[in-house]
């Protein structure tokens, strides 16, 4: 099937509500629950409060800025279903700049926590009417007494509307709204020029008509919820694609430790992982390189029949720690390290790799595990056009630029962004670099501006030695940067790995040397590493887990 271009994701829901009325949707591991039925009759309560409020009208902005819960599902969706605009703000923002954002996306009603709420400066946000808490859905302020009558009779409100009850047969989502505004998605927390992508309905219907075709959802479905909801991945494929298809959501909370995470797998068992590689990377360094890396596994997976044996165990015993139904674990966000995928390509794990930006809404590239490409991020998804602005596409590396449904109409408030963002004839500018084989498949080289070009005109990709670097003992993460024509790689040590492996003093001083030397024995000369320096904390990153660049040189 193709891309329908017609299609709406609310009347999908609508169809999904009305058959699983009193069914969960949306959970807190081991905390409160919302049924389908609660959740659109929440929704409409909510809608109530709205309509009551001047200033509250459909298309007015409305943000969000908390931990993932049930309830902050519960509170994005009431303003998507009531055609206002929803504003997602990342709980890990400072407050100054939660304040910036709330005020620049012109909000009038904020829902938060209360810990964040205890932070935020109201004379900062003069256009909230109110602030809804997402612990338990009570106001954490209220302009005048009028705003809080109306939200405190917002349920009687709807009695009054539905005298026998809100029921099934009484859910009627909004589907004539295609071009409308629908996510204001801040790409960072910054104070100055703040870019707010603008998504329209048409823009998420595109992505998520895309994921239950490609990814459909079957009976008895769950799905555990780890990404930041305000940001656009995990917003659409862990909570909209989901909760659209008729799949329970389980929401963790806060990020988990590797052991609660495995417990909630184990409990939840969910039939698709969705995540960043350095998740997976993590559970490659910790249970299955040292494992693979033994003297005799080394012999015995050399031999063939004795290999798929034992590769057909590994993978066993790895699905079975994330709860044993898991038919796709599908990565984003950055690259995936070549060691690990070619273990998890050799333990025939059904993994890919995708490829999207928020500006996309998110996806821009995918493939199923079973047709994916090694090294590349999928193909180009069917709703929109994808090429590579270069006079040799397949061979010479040049920027990805996108045209179609999903793509945003602008930043928010921010015309000199907006106006480069668009080629003349309307491709957006994704700014990342790379090729697309005979076949469709793209494989990323790396980010125009991280691109380093060498003293004899050699194009360098950073991404490419650090995934060098980075397989090197005892190395956790690195970035690579361009001092003066010399390449130095910032590390960040592996502790647990040296606590383990009780590494000596000495032998820690040595390690700058000797990752150098094992590094620049697989790269070519013109890309080899002058210097590594220890750097004493993790890289500070995006809420893709993607290393801030530009924090480093």
């Amino acid at each position: 099937m193709a891309y329908d271009k017609n299609y709406h994701y609310f009347s999908v829901l609508q169809e999904t509500m009305r058959k699983k009325w009193n069914e969960d949707a949306l959970c807190d591991y081991k905390g409160k629950a919302f049924s389908y039925g609660e959740l659109a009759t929440e929704a409409a309560a909510m809608k109530e409060f709205f309509d009551a409020v001047p200033g509250m009208e459909k298309g007015k902005h409305m943000a969000i800025c908390a931990r993932n819960t049930a309830r902050w599902a519960v509170s994005f969706f009431s303003v998507c279903a009531a055609e206002r605009v929803i504003v997602p703000i990342l709980a890990d923002f400072l407050p100054d700049n939660i304040n910036t954002l709330t005020h620049h996306s012109d909000s009038v009603l904020l829902f938060t926590n209360e810990e964040i709420w205890n932070h935020l400066d109201i004379q900062k946000m003069p256009l909230l009417k109110a602030v809804v808490s997402t612990d338990d859905f009570k106001l954490l302020f209220w302009a005048d007494e009028n705003v809080k009558a109306a939200f405190d009779s917002r349920y009687d409100a709807l009695k009054a509307k539905y005298p026998a009850g809100y029921t099934k047969d009484d859910v009627n989502l909004p589907i004539d709204n295609q071009n409308d505004l629908s996510i204001i998605n801040y790409t960072s927390g910054t104070t100055s020029a703040p870019k707010g992508v603008m998504l329209t309905y048409g823009n998420i219907n595109a992505s998520i008509e895309f994921a239950l075709r490609r990814l459909p959802i079957q009976k008895g479905d769950r799905i555990v919820s780890m990404l930041p909801m305000a940001h656009i991945y995990g917003m659409a494929f862990e909570f909209i694609y989901p909760l659209t298809g008729g799949c329970p959501v389980i929401y963790l909370g806060k990020s988990p430790a590797p052991s609660l995470l495995l417990k909630a797998m184990q409990d939840v068992r969910p039939y698709a992982v969705i995540t960043v590689p350095l998740v997976m990377e993590k559970i490659y360094a910790s249970s299955l390189k040292p494992v693979l890396s033994k003297p005799a596994m080394k012999i015995l997976t050399a031999i063939p029949g004795i290999n798929s044996v034992i590769f057909k165990k590994v993978r066993e015993k790895l699905l079975a720690a994330f709860g044993g139904k898991v038919r796709y674990f599908i990565m984003g966000g950055a690259p995936l390290n070549p060691e690990v995928e070619k273990c998890f390509r050799r333990i025939k794990l059904p993994y890919c790799v995708g490829y999207g930006m928020t500006e996309a809404a998110p996806l821009l590239a995918y493939e199923d595990p079973w047709y994916y490409a090694q090294g590349s991020c999928g193909r180009a998804v069917d709703c929109a056009d994808v090429r590579v602005d270069s006079k040799d596409p397949q061979h010479i590396a040049g920027e990805i630029l996108a045209r179609g449904a999903n793509i945003c109409k602008g930043y928010y408030k921010n015309e000199e962004a907006s106006a480069h963002l668009y080629t003349e004839d309307g491709y957006l500018h994704t700014g990342d670099l790379g090729v697309i084989d005979k076949h469709g498949n793209i494989f990323i080289r790396g980010r125009s501006k991280n691109m380093i070009l060498s003293a004899n005109g050699q194009n360098i990709y950073p991404e490419e030695l650090e995934a060098v670097v980075n397989n090197q003992s005892y190395v956790q993460e690195t970035v690579v940067v361009d001092r003066n024509t010399r390449l130095v790689a910032l590390v960040y040590l592996n502790a647990d790995a040296i606590k383990k492996d009780g590494l000596t003093e000495e032998a820690i001083a040595e390690l700058p040397k000797k990752i150098a030397e094992g590094a620049n024995r697989r790269l070519p000369s013109y890309s080899r590493i002058k210097e590594v320096e220890i750097v004493k904390e993790p890289f500070e990153k995006t809420p893709k887990m993607s290393i801030k660049r530009f924090m480093y040189k």
